[in-house]
């Protein structure tokens, strides 16, 4: 069995890289799957003018980038306080042990 599945922490990292990813992908998506179905099912919405000639959808496809920008801002703040410290606790962790048994081995011994 390799090392690093016997370090309790991986399960923890696992959730937590899981969750980091899950949450920003659908932020980015969510928000362009909205655009879509806007599109689709609320053409009249998106022809609405603003201010001058900016129309709503002109407006929501030009803050895709900036809420695309946001959640990987939030992506990066997250992972920097949740996910790096455990990476950083189990590498630790592995640094500890002695050499010998860090060495991996493929279940008979080699």
């Amino acid at each position: 069995m390799p090392h690093h599945r016997q370090s309790p922490g991986i399960p923890q990292l696992r959730t937590a890289y899981r969750l980091l990813r899950r949450v920003s992908t659908l932020t980015a998506l969510g928000y362009f799957v909205l655009f879509l179905v806007l599109s689709g099912y609320a053409p009249g919405l998106l022809a609405r003018h603003v201010s001058g000639g900016l129309t709503a959808g002109l407006l929501l496809g030009l803050c895709q980038l900036p809420v695309t920008l946001a959640a990987i801002g939030v992506y990066e703040w997250t992972a920097q306080r949740t996910v790096d410290p455990l990476a950083a606790a189990i590498r630790h962790q592995a640094a500890q042990r002695p050499a010998n048994s860090r060495r991996y081995t493929d279940g008979d011994g080699r």
